[in-house]
């Protein structure tokens, strides 16, 4: 383990080998924080991850739900949302320590889904990274500077911040009883996005643009929108036909759009027309952009 790092105090129990529970793991072992980490699964021998290679290993890997030795302060329930309240059940029959701090990474379920814990003695909380996790090395790098939605018991509020605080993080303090429409927001700023974006370039390319240029020319605008709004907020950052109430052009794109593609187009249109309220359009302009879009969209 790292030789500089007085700071380490936690005792770490991940419980869930996936691709968030590994990458948190191993950004937590590197920030120092960490005494000692016990990763858990179901599986009888631990995945092919940096955290198990080495004499001794930065993790050990322990197959099954028993409590580890030393016993854990901190356990991260980094499992599928399906599973959470089942895993949180068998952790807490495992009798957990009086005192110790229960999170769990979901970013739909509140901290109510670790309940059979706080029932015995634990802190308990939700810790989601908002941050898109593919690939549970590379994104160790990206987990730093990354924003961490949190909700939850005092105590378990107060360990997720120092967790947050190791990882260079910003913290995004939440609502328990919203955590839906958290999740929904990132579902729209992530998911969603990369489906929209998706759909932009096989447009491109049915206009007769090269696959490969139309991707990289769409990413570079997307991303100077991106950059305008984190510069102005949506309102001022907004651009584009709806924004100055030309219904010429919206009519000549839904001409030309399939079916399906202009119920997409028109549904993006609606929730574009009150951005461009907020910014200013006149409601002659508004109207004219409404009357083009079927009730439906």
């Amino acid at each position: 383990m790292p030789a500089d790092t007085p700071s380490r105090s936690l005792n770490l129990w991940i419980v869930g080998p996936g691709r968030v529970g590994l990458a948190l793991g191993l950004a937590l072992y590197r920030s120092g924080i960490v005494e000692t980490l016990t990763v858990s699964g179901r599986r009888a021998a631990p995945p092919d991850h940096p955290l198990f290679d080495g004499d001794p290993p930065p993790a050990r890997y322990r197959a099954g739900f028993a409590l580890p030795d030393p016993a854990p302060d901190t356990l991260v329930v980094s499992v599928p949302d399906r599973h959470v309240a089942e895993i949180a059940a068998t952790l807490a029959s495992a009798g957990p320590p009086e005192g110790a701090t229960a999170l769990h990474t979901s970013g739909v379920l509140d901290s109510e889904a670790l309940a059979p814990l706080r029932a015995r003695g634990c802190a308990v909380g939700s810790l989601h990274p908002l941050l898109a996790i593919s690939e549970p090395v590379r994104a160790v790098d990206r987990l730093s500077g990354s924003w961490f939605a949190c909700e939850g018991d005092d105590g378990a509020r107060a360990v997720a911040e120092r967790i947050v605080t190791a990882l260079g993080g910003k913290l995004l303090p939440i609502d328990r009883h919203s955590k839906p429409l958290y999740h929904a927001a990132a579902v729209f700023a992530s998911n969603y996005l990369v489906a929209l974006l998706a759909t932009a370039e096989r447009l491109a390319v049915e206009a007769g643009a090269p696959a490969d240029s139309a991707r990289a020319a769409l990413v570079e605008l997307a991303r100077g929108a991106l950059d305008g709004v984190a510069d102005f907020g949506p309102a001022d950052a907004l651009t584009g036909p709806i924004s100055r109430g030309d219904a010429d052009t919206v009519r000549s794109h839904l001409s030309r759009l399939s079916p399906s593609d202009a119920a997409l187009y028109s549904v993006l249109a609606r929730a574009t027309l009150e951005v461009a309220r907020i910014r200013g359009l006149d409601p002659q302009g508004a109207t004219s952009i409404e009357k083009l879009l079927p009730e439906n969209g």
